[in-house]
């Protein structure tokens, strides 16, 4: 992965609280310890979409058995509009 560089601009106090954090934490330089931060960022935004989703699947109707069955239909129903879109008489 290549990296490429954003400068940002911080009052006194935040630069010399990123400066201890490299420090008291063991982040090589500043710039590691900002990745990390994006990155527990980027995994809790990541999380809580996945919460939102799973709490409107769960709300979204009464729930109904999943079946070999089911699964059988589903995918025709699939192919059957694939192939619609294909030969331009898709609805």
């Amino acid at each position: 992965m290549g990296l490429t560089s954003l400068n940002i601009s911080l009052p006194q106090s935040l630069r010399d609280y990123v400066e201890d954090q490299v420090r008291d934490s063991g982040y090589s330089t500043p710039s590691e310890y900002v990745r990390s931060l994006l990155r527990e960022d980027q995994k809790r935004r990541s999380q809580e979409k996945l919460e939102a989703l799973l709490l409107e699947g769960l709300e979204s109707g009464k729930p109904i058995e999943i079946t070999p069955e089911y699964w059988e239909g589903k995918r025709r129903q699939l192919v059957q509009r694939h192939n619609r879109k294909k030969t331009g008489h898709g609805a």
